[in-house]
């Protein structure tokens, strides 16, 4: 079996399926859609993060691809649906990394307010500038979390530590940690804080939500933050309202056309404008957070390929099937229609094969079986069972 992991995935996850007996080929770049066509020959295990996308016709042009690891917590540049329908599990790291981009949040935050990189600056140019005009505690200052997931809860409650009114808005009806308030709009949240920090996910939907009305709600002097996806936020219209005078500052982690490779050239507009902090998508990028999520992933990519196990997949069925005293496991991922089970078990007793364990689930379209079988299992069984209708893949994992 063999893995490749682009885009620098953190060596903790190869060393993890090299233990486990399987091949493992890395690079620090991402690939394109006709690189990944041309590079996915043989490869049993696919490991990304957040630039390299795959869509339906790279997964379609290789069908013995079992898995997808995506190191970092969104999943949209994979096509769930394609991945679904060619039977392949995609898992990702959904915890990992909060922590860091919290702790990035929170220092963006007092560097804004405190106007850290303008004063970072004039020294670098030989400027003695000490002064506090402009300069500002975050303590008792109003925060607006836009998303209030893993990332934003836990800002919330870290934000509240430094002495922060934390407000917050999302579109799911979310639990409030400590004495954070919900607000029922974005327009409510908007009107009520001095600083905006954007932690929503990557579902289309979000595309573009954040722009020119948006900022021009924003109280004046504020600051904005999106550590979150770039293609949320309509970054001239940032521009404008720093250039106006409207916005007194901003950080960005993330940008809508992110280079794919170290050292190429990067275009913004928000370049060389004062008091903006941008950063290279690196809010995660800790070496705390990449091991975790090097050890996470690389695990459930393991635990996959050796029992089945789809525990936190994004896109199958949730089984854990455990160890069991079984001659052979057989794993089913199938279109969830009726009567697939049956099928499968008419199948074994056709053959006399005894079953000594077995887990079924289902998540929307899907359907996921796995049978521990109490003998080993011959070629034609194995060739009914793939000819059951609806079947997407079948594997045999011991």
């Amino acid at each position: 079996m063999k893995a490749l992991f682009l885009e620098n995935v953190h060596p903790m996850a190869s060393t993890i399926l090299r233990e486990a007996g399987v091949e493992v080929e890395t690079t620090e770049s991402a690939l394109g859609e006709d690189d990944l066509l041309t590079s996915l020959e043989g490869v049993d295990l696919l490991g990304i993060r957040s630039k390299t996308e795959i869509t339906a016709k790279v997964l379609e042009a290789y069908p013995d691809l079992l898995a997808i690891g995506a190191f970092c917590i969104g999943t949209n540049q994979i096509d769930l649906d394609a991945a679904t329908q060619n039977g392949v599990a995609v898992f990702n790291a959904p915890f990992s990394n909060t922590r860091s981009v919290v702790e990035l949040a929170i220092a963006n935050i007092i560097a804004m307010a405190r106007h850290l990189t303008d004063r970072n600056r004039a020294l670098h140019s030989g400027i003695w500038d000490k002064s506090a005009a402009g300069s500002h505690e975050v303590r008792g200052r109003t925060l607006g979390i836009v998303g209030y997931g893993n990332i934003g809860s836990q800002l919330s409650v870290v934000a509240e530590m430094l002495g922060m009114q934390v407000y917050f808005y999302d579109t799911e009806d979310k639990l409030a940690l400590g004495n954070a308030r919900r607000c029922s709009s974005l327009g409510e949240l908007l009107d009520s804080v001095e600083t905006v920090t954007l932690h929503v996910d990557g579902r289309p939907g979000n595309a573009g939500f954040f722009g020119a009305e948006q900022f021009a709600r924003m109280r004046p002097r504020s600051l904005f933050l999106n550590l979150s996806r770039g293609f949320v936020v309509d970054y001239e219209s940032l521009r404008d309202s720093i250039v106006d005078g409207h916005l007194a500052g901003a950080a960005v982690d993330v940008f809508p056309n992110e280079p794919k490779r170290r050292g190429e050239t990067f275009e913004s507009p928000l370049r060389g404008l004062p008091n903006v902090i941008l950063t290279p998508h690196v809010g995660g990028s800790t070496e705390e957070a990449q091991e975790d999520i090097g050890r996470f992933v690389g695990t459930k990519l393991r635990d996959y390929v050796q029992g089945g196990t789809t525990s936190l997949s994004v896109n199958l069925p949730t089984l854990a099937p455990g160890r069991s005293e079984h001659a052979q496991r057989i794993a089913h991922i199938h279109h969830n229609t009726p009567g697939v089970l049956a099928e499968v078990n008419k199948i074994l007793a056709s053959h006399g094969v005894n079953i000594g364990a077995q887990q079924l689930a289902t998540r929307g379209h899907a359907g996921y079986v796995v049978t521990d079988t109490d003998s080993a299992v011959s070629a034609d069984v194995l060739g009914d069972l793939a000819t059951i209708p609806g079947t997407t893949r079948l594997r045999v994992l011991d």
